[in-house]
């Protein structure tokens, strides 16, 4: 099953109406985990809230057409949350990056949701 066009209409006017915020650039080291090293830029969606308390999460990609194209929803044990990450942007190399980021771990998983 597909998700719905207003499903991601409903997104991309929510990043529309945002600024993206990268407070974690591309090859920087994740700030309580200094062995984890950001293959991607990532952070977030200024004025939006998630699950943790911070703002919706984003990796941004370096697709010359900065459209959303897919979303990452993730479980983590440790913290025991849930939450979705939205990909802008974003290369097929970048977005198995992510995927593998999300799922190198037994207490984080995630499911890569293409728009298609």
């Amino acid at each position: 099953m597909q998700c719905s066009k207003e499903f991601w209409e409903a997104l991309d006017s929510l990043v529309e109406q945002s600024e993206v915020v990268i407070d974690r650039p591309k090859g920087t080291a994740h700030p309580r985990y200094p062995d984890f090293i950001y293959e991607v830029d990532y952070g977030y969606l200024k004025n939006t809230a998630s699950m943790d308390g911070g703002g919706i999460d984003v990796w941004k990609g370096t697709d010359k057409e900065q459209k959303i194209d897919a979303i990452v929803c993730t479980v983590d044990l440790t913290k025991r949350d849930s939450e979705i990450k939205i990909l802008i942007g974003c290369t097929e190399e970048e977005k198995e990056k992510i995927y593998n980021t999300h799922n190198n771990s037994s207490s984080m998983k995630g499911i890569l949701i293409r728009r298609y």
